[in-house]
């Protein structure tokens, strides 16, 4: 058994924010259909890397699901679309703002067929604002949330963060927020909306930048890698390359300095604190710990802050860290035998829930490949299904 056996979740999401949301759902037991454009699918299916044409970026984010290609734009299609709503439990969709209500398709329209669904929605803005109807990537709700601004090194322009963090926070949130919505339906009937806005997400973990901005009265910048609010706690300088290290409270502090032969600097007034150490840091704390770190290689401070318990980390490739042993042992690469693509290793489940635990059972689906089987679970005859494919309504 799985967290989520029993949920009946109608994906209606494409690129990366509602299908991340969707993943996890399925990887812990949801039944995710998810529905796709007859002779196109979801557009994430064109995205690299590719391999024999087929795109190992949709495969890794649509295991576990049913691909069911369906026309929306059709009455035929409408028709059963609201069939599968019926005793559906979640619709999850990340289409702009209004494209769901111009299809009919709207939350209203749904909670008539189905009061206890829980509709969920990511957009870029989200359902209300001046912006609410205006498309957006990852790197626009970077841009517009204040993430860029603080990213990088000062004196160098604003920075993406790499990874598309506004895709898949969104999509951990409104997957959360699901969660939440049924755990309330099983109280009291009701379905919901829910209302994921990806620059309401990045906004949201900004960290000390708003309060920063709010209660200090100053407007953040580019720190590079060192944390705004904590001292010292950065990428430094070995013998033979960078590394990290976190510094956290006083008593780590205290280690370091001795660590270092520098009692001194623990007894320094302007390091007094964390909050001095942070307003001094820069030049003289980081370059009296890096003073010290040049001396030793990354392997020698790897043991001597291991034993110490200070915090402290290599700087991994994506290779090194896909191949480390404690990512090896948590299961967070983890292989498919993919119908385009063959056997294949993509990222693994990163909630682990010891009495019900998620697993990646199946490979992501060929476009329609579960349409008949979907239709038919519908009650749908083989000769009403062969003929939405004559008229490409599937």
């Amino acid at each position: 058994m799985r967290a989520l056996d029993g949920v009946k979740v109608i994906d209606l999401t494409q690129a990366y924010s509602g299908p991340f949301c969707t993943m996890h759902m399925a990887d812990h037991g949801a039944e995710v259909i998810k529905i796709e454009r007859p002779g196109l699918g979801d557009q994430s299916r064109t995205w690299g890397p590719i391999k024999d044409g087929y795109s190992a970026y949709y495969a890794f984010l649509n295991r576990n699901k049913k691909s069911l290609s369906l026309d929306l734009r059709s009455e035929e299609g409408k028709e059963i679309f609201f069939r599968l709503i019926k005793d559906a439990d979640v619709v999850c969709e990340n289409f702009r703002v209004g494209a769901m209500e111009k299809l009919g398709l709207g939350y209203e329209k749904i909670k008539k067929i189905n009061p206890r669904i829980i509709y969920a929605s990511i957009s870029g803005f989200g359902l209300n604002g001046p912006l609410a109807k205006l498309p957006a990537y990852d790197i626009v709700a970077q841009a517009v949330s204040g993430l860029m601004s603080i990213t990088g090194f000062a004196g160098n322009p604003p920075t993406k963060v790499g990874p598309s963090v506004g895709d898949n926070y969104s999509g951990a949130y409104l997957a959360l927020g699901i969660c939440m919505a049924l755990y309330k339906r099983e109280k009291t009937g009701q379905g919901q909306r829910l209302d994921v806005a990806m620059v309401d997400t990045l906004f949201s973990i900004l960290e000390n930048a708003v309060v920063e901005y709010t209660v200090a009265g100053n407007v953040p910048g580019r720190n590079g890698n060192a944390d705004p609010g904590i001292a010292p706690f950065d990428a430094f300088m070995a013998k033979d390359g960078m590394f990290v290290m976190g510094v956290g409270t006083n008593a780590m502090w205290k280690k370091l300095c001795d660590l270092m032969g520098r009692p001194d600097l623990f007894e320094d007034p302007r390091y007094l604190t964390n909050d001095d150490r942070c307003k001094n840091y820069l030049p003289d704390l980081k370059n009296n710990v890096e003073a010290y770190t040049l001396t030793k290689t990354k392997q020698e401070l790897q043991e001597i802050m291991n034993e110490a318990g200070i915090p402290f980390g290599l700087i991994a490739t994506v290779a090194e860290a896909a191949e480390h042993p404690q990512l090896q042992t948590r299961e967070m690469l983890v292989e498919v035998d993919d119908p385009a693509l063959g056997t294949i290793k993509i990222p693994g489940i990163p909630i682990k829930m010891h009495d019900t635990p998620g697993v990646v059972s199946q490979a992501a689906p060929l476009l329609g490949q579960n349409t008949d089987e979907v239709l038919n679970e519908l009650g749908f005859s083989s000769e009403e299904i062969k003929t939405f494919h004559d008229r490409q309504v599937v």
